[in-house]
């Protein structure tokens, strides 16, 4: 195991900020290469909890011998959002400076401008410099794994097209209850990273990349961080890396998975119609018709017509929740998950800002 640090120089005197890379060597020849982070934003940490158990095996295996590709895992991918506070909590999501979304305005390059990345990057805002650094690593690896939670939420993924379904042994590893397949049509890190491969040598863009996964993994909810979910879900990751030739272990079975995979289009966002006290009837994980009663809205308390009931729009899982109590207008209360595609027009790219 090898550690470094990349040190990112502050947008302001005497301030620098360290991102720790930790490095595995593989020992087989044309094993594929893996490149996990976590935390990218910096308030989600399922995915920095899995990976501190995740590297206390892999540990024990590259002293067996067992490490067959090279892998390298940051599993604090945001040193910048980590010291966001206000008022006592942290604001990891998006970057104070600039009020951008720290998954969001990844360079679109392809893999053969890999090094462009660091070219006057001394130029660069501290947060862009970091982007760039997390980019140049993550393209030059076969498999990618951003880990993110949500708020409150099923076990699920975002998946682009050109990855599925060959990337349904991720799901099964890590027991998914529900595949959301992507557009990659936005600048979040997975899909930079996937447009970088789908643009790589000459000829048309490709639309299927068999051997190559670029993918953000949803934890659940930002509040599930505990020693058993993180201990099982390093197992489950390690049993994806060991069917994908990364690791040796004689005992990984294969992986299969029997769950949904829903496109993005049919994902129904269920959003507050006005500002008001959140009464919720339904819970992440259940079933829902047409027309049940998903939540109450206090919009005016004490009046007689002072709520507003909120339903179903079609059948679905309900895949997220939010946990605030108090939404403003047009806040996302849920995503259902559905057969069919939503009424609701949505442009390409992410579900959320």
């Amino acid at each position: 195991m090898q550690i470094s640090e990349i040190v990112i120089a502050g947008d302001t005197p005497g301030l620098e900020w360290r991102l720790p890379v930790i490095r595995f060597q593989g020992g087989k020849r044309g094993a594929p290469s893996v490149y996990i982070q976590a935390a990218l934003h910096a308030n989600e940490l399922p995915g920095t909890a899995l990976l501190h158990f995740l590297c206390a095996r892999l540990r024990k295996a590259d002293a067996e011998g067992a490490i067959l590709g090279d892998i390298t895992i940051v599993p604090q991918a945001n040193p910048i959002g980590a010291a966001q506070s206000h008022f006592g909590d942290m604001q990891g999501r998006f970057d104070l400076a600039s009020r951008i979304n720290f998954n969001r305005e990844f360079p679109l390059i392809a893999l053969d401008d890999r090094d462009s990345l660091r070219e006057g990057i001394e130029t660069q805002t501290a947060v862009n410099r970091l982007k760039r650094e997390l980019l140049h690593m993550a393209v030059d690896a076969d498999l990618m794994l951003d880990l993110h939670c949500d708020d409150q939420s099923l076990q699920y993924a975002y998946i682009d097209d050109a990855f599925w379904p060959e990337a349904a042994d991720l799901a099964a590893a890590l027991k998914m209850e529900a595949v959301f397949l992507s557009d990659g049509e936005s600048s979040a890190f997975e899909e930079a990273v996937g447009y970088a491969w789908k643009h790589q040598g000459r000829g048309a863009r490709k639309t299927k990349l068999p051997g190559r996964l670029a993918v953000t993994v949803e934890l659940r909810g930002r509040c599930d961080v505990y020693p058993g979910m993180a201990s099982a879900d390093a197992e489950g990751l390690w049993a994806f890396l060991a069917g994908r030739g990364v690791v040796a272990d004689t005992a990984a079975g294969p992986l299969v998975y029997e769950g949904p995979a829903f496109a993005l289009d049919n994902i129904e966002m269920i959003r507050a119609p006005e500002a008001g006290t959140v009464l919720f009837h339904r819970d992440i994980g259940e079933h829902v018709k047409e027309g049940d009663l998903l939540a109450t809205l206090l919009t005016r308390p004490g009046m007689a017509d002072g709520d507003i009931e909120i339903r179903a729009p079609q059948d679905g899982l309900i895949a997220t929740r939010t946990s605030t109590r108090f939404a403003r207008r047009r806040d996302d209360l849920m995503k259902i998950a559905c057969a069919g595609p939503s009424k609701a027009k949505r442009k390409a790219g992410t579900l959320e800002d």
